[in-house]
């Protein structure tokens, strides 16, 4: 099991999935009618097929990445973590996992930074999903 975490982060399916950057892995934490919402989106992306997609694309965007602040509740994890993206730049931010009495995640807010990167990515995830996800789902630029 390859470890992405510091040791303070209980490692879990979405760590794991990132580990791992397999749409599989992704879909395996997700509820049928999981929701994401994110900084590097236009407006959120729904259903489990979609946003395993989106996952794991993103997922190899990252060079390096590693989850370094967790807080849970009963239904909520709120992950801080810092990447490598583009060839060194550095981004952060922090994932809000909401979760169904089953513990499948249901919705999901990445907020990242700084504004440059957001963009960035927003720009790659789209030329990376083109044909799987409509393009006006990501900035242009």
């Amino acid at each position: 099991m390859t470890s992405n975490t510091t040791t303070d982060i209980k490692m879990q399916k979405w760590t794991q999935a990132f580990a791992d950057k397999l749409e599989s892995s992704f879909a395996d934490a997700f509820a049928d009618n999981v929701i994401l919402e994110a900084s590097v989106l236009v407006r959120p992306i729904e259903g489990r097929d979609c946003v395993k997609s989106v996952m794991a694309t993103a997922s190899k965007v990252y060079e390096a990445l590693t989850f370094t602040r967790q807080v849970e509740s009963a239904q909520q994890t709120y992950l801080e973590w810092e990447a490598k993206a583009f060839g060194g730049q550095s981004l952060s931010g922090v994932t809000i996992l909401i979760k169904n009495p089953d513990g499948l995640i249901v919705h999901i807010a990445i907020h990242h930074r700084p504004l440059g990167a957001v963009l960035r990515f927003s720009i790659e995830m789209g030329e990376r999903l083109k044909g799987k996800i409509p393009p006006d789902y990501f900035y242009k630029g």
